[in-house]
């Protein structure tokens, strides 16, 4: 049997899983992202965790395959360099990939998050049986994984799919990467806490804006309501250019549930261009929170 450690980079946390050909998590560690260190002493720690799984499996160091990244983006995938993730404040022209595999004598793959969990959709969750698919996470930020024609649509340097830097209102105001209006700015849970906040007057999580949208809150619902039609514009956008056979929604923002598919669904049924394209479905992923860290192991097994 051989496996392969999957680490999901998150901007909050980092998970690092053992997985075998199966798709089947054998060992699975989530480490806080200390944004405050160095990112050499934030690699070191997440090199001990994926030691530390490892000896937990029982697994020798030659049964593994390999280890995948998936990482906030900018990237350059193909140099095993992160770039810039505004998430990752102090991450810039960081040699992951030449960090761990040196660690480990390993092969190391890095990818975009977004994409990475794309790949896991593909391989074992609610894409599996699509040709021309979208996955589309809506979390502390948001991105998207784009398959066409069956093969993964990286870019030059693995950044295709961001996104979060679409432009979709501008009267929202200015987002940390300097355009106006971007979609991250607007729908991702840190936008929904912040702007739910300053709706409500006090400090709240978007967990708590939620729940004051499912109990009818006046001011929150019409807000939560623009939000959904925000997300409805991005997937009008992708499925104009993409033409895809389904877009697939993950991310904790999506856990908001029916609502939010629902909003999508009648905008994209209103306002996507082509008759054929109003049809596209809009599901929730089924791999739940572990999409990441599936789809950056799956990178060694060239799903």
């Amino acid at each position: 049997m051989s496996y392969a450690i999957g680490v999901d980079i998150g901007g909050t946390k980092i998970a690092i899983a053992i997985v075998d050909k199966s798709g089947k998590l054998l060992e699975q560690e989530v480490i806080p992202t200390d944004v405050d260190i160095l990112p050499e002493n934030m690699i070191h720690r997440i090199n001990e965790s994926i030691s530390t799984i490892i000896d937990h499996a029982g697994i020798a160091l030659k049964e593994i395959d390999g280890i995948g990244i998936g990482s906030p983006g900018p990237l350059d995938s193909k140099s095993g360099i992160i770039t810039c993730p505004p998430n990752l404040k102090n991450w810039i022209d960081v040699p992951i990939v030449k960090e761990i595999g040196t660690y480990f004598g390993l092969p190391v793959t890095l990818e975009n998050d977004a994409n990475a969990a794309a790949v896991a959709e593909k391989w074992l969750g609610a894409a599996k049986e699509c040709v021309d698919f979208a996955y589309v996470t809506i979390s502390t930020g948001i991105g998207a994984g784009f398959y066409v024609d069956g093969k993964l649509l990286s870019g030059s340097r693995g950044n295709a799919g961001d996104i979060g830097h679409a432009v979709v209102d501008p009267s929202y105001g200015q987002c940390s990467c300097g355009q106006y209006g971007c979609l991250e700015y607007i729908a991702s849970g840190t936008a929904i806490a912040r702007r739910g906040s300053k709706i409500k007057g006090k400090e709240l999580t978007t967990k708590q804006i939620f729940s004051l949208f499912h109990e009818g809150d006046e001011h929150i619902t019409t807000y939560i309501h623009d939000v959904f039609q925000k997300i409805g514009v991005a997937c009008v956008s992708i499925i104009n250019t993409l033409d895809p056979e389904k877009i697939v929604i993950g991310g904790g923002v999506s856990k908001v549930g029916d609502p939010l598919f629902q909003a999508v669904t009648d905008y994209v049924r209103q306002n996507a261009l082509n008759p054929a394209g109003r049809r596209t479905p809009v599901v929730p992923a089924t791999l739940d929170q572990n999409a990441g860290v599936i789809g950056a192991a799956a990178l060694c097994y060239n799903i």
